[in-house]
């Protein structure tokens, strides 16, 4: 039996729907509800399912690769002949990009192992997760740490992490006018801001929120953010971490820093050009994955974020979105269009979610948020549309800058 009738006052559609702006009053079940509603045997993990998959994608990978190097050649034949340049662009192209969709699902994996889903063992999960997310350049240690708590604070307008939207004020919107990134919105147009908004979080995301933490939340573990404190994920010492993990997250840099040593000797022994094409192509495309995932997952005008007072951990999880990527489903191992049952029960291993997620959806009727709108088109809305929200108390919901309602009074 489902939560449809959740509560009186809220308009339920007859497509299992509510009003914009009206998510919040929904009812929310307690958590011990949320996992009685989904079959037990999907929270059992097993390392051996996921030694399998890892060994599924690194045959795909395997597979692009020997495509790549039977029909391309790293050396660019130049533009007299304009056929085969147009190949070699193209060839590289593709291989960069499908190379990337698979290496993602790898980085998926590896998540996994970060969040415990992967084996009931910690240490083989660290292993795992480390040996999987370091050739990425993913700081593992450093990174489940503060992913930590974007699962402990999901929409939680002051402790969230990452895609915290920001408020009128500090987005620009001002009773005297436009500032900041409003006023470069009005000067640039919709569609130019909407672009340079998928440029900047798709492009530079993740390496600005590696080296700064641009996009993390209001608060740290410790508090505040102090003036001036470079909050990055490879310093020890950054403020994003409490003394107790600083030895793994020396570690995690560690292996960094090994990494880009390695690259830069295949570099000097093969040149940067085949580096670029086989390596820095689709590692860009792993970080247009993770990013998308994240910024789609909790971004919508449809679904709340809570101030302090309003926030629970239920609420939050609940604001979740589950989205359709057809055959990137696959290579992604479902990360998602399952992604509620992720943000409801991190433990729970990939392979399971989806029998998981219709158990939910069954469950809980208008609380589920599903949106099956072609994902190049739903990036554009939410880029587009959600720009801030007004403050900092209750529940709250993106807003976008004023500008249709604008032309649709001029019209007037």
């Amino acid at each position: 039996m489902g939560l449809g009738g959740l509560n009186d006052t809220v308009e339920v559609r007859a497509d299992g729907t509510v009003p914009r702006g009206q998510k919040h009053l929904l009812k929310v079940p307690t958590q011990a509800e949320l996992r009685a509603a989904i079959p037990a045997h999907c929270f059992e993990r097993s390392a051996l399912h996921g030694f399998v998959y890892i060994a599924r994608d690194l045959l795909v990978v395997a597979a692009f690769a020997f495509l790549a190097n039977t029909f391309l050649s790293v050396e660019f034949p130049g533009m007299s002949d304009p056929a085969a340049a147009l190949k070699w662009f193209v060839g590289w192209n593709f291989y960069a990009f499908w190379q990337g969709a698979a290496l993602t699902g790898l980085w998926v994996i590896a998540h996994e192992a970060g969040h415990g889903a992967f084996s009931k063992n910690q240490v083989l999960n660290d292993v795992v997760g480390f040996t999987l997310h370091t050739p990425l350049l993913v700081p593992y240690f450093a990174w489940q740490y503060s992913h930590k708590k974007h699962h402990l604070r999901t929409n939680h307008l002051i402790e969230g992490e990452t895609h915290v939207p920001p408020t009128a004020r500090g987005f620009g919107v001002t009773e005297r006018g436009y500032k900041a990134m409003a006023a470069a919105g009005e000067a640039l147009g919709e569609d130019a801001f909407a672009f340079l908004q998928l440029v900047g979080h798709l492009l530079l995301g993740w390496p600005l929120y590696l080296l700064r933490n641009d996009t993390g939340g209001r608060e740290t573990w410790d508090g505040k953010r102090k003036g001036g404190q470079l909050l990055d994920h490879f310093r020890p010492s950054s403020q994003l971490f409490k003394d107790k993990v600083r030895t793994k997250i020396a570690l995690g840099t560690v292996g960094i820093v090994s990494w880009v040593v390695f690259l830069v000797k295949m570099a000097m022994d093969h040149g940067t050009m085949a580096v670029n094409l086989w390596y820095t192509g689709p590692y860009l495309w792993v970080n247009f994955w993770l990013v998308l995932y994240t910024w789609m997952h909790h971004t919508s005008l449809d679904v709340p974020h809570y101030g302090k007072e309003d926030w629970t951990w239920v609420r939050g999880a609940l604001c979740t979105i589950d989205r359709d990527y057809g055959i990137f489903d696959w290579f992604h191992h479902d990360i998602g269009s399952t992604h509620v049952a992720h943000h409801l029960f991190h433990e729970m291993p990939f392979f399971h979610a989806k029998e998981a997620t219709a158990a939910l959806k069954d469950f809980l009727g208008p609380l589920y948020n599903y949106d099956g709108t072609n994902i190049a088109v739903a990036a554009w809305r939410v880029a587009r549309d959600c720009h801030y929200v007004e403050g900092l108390e209750g529940a709250q919901y993106y807003k976008t800058l004023p500008k249709r309602e604008k032309k649709a009074k001029a019209a007037k």
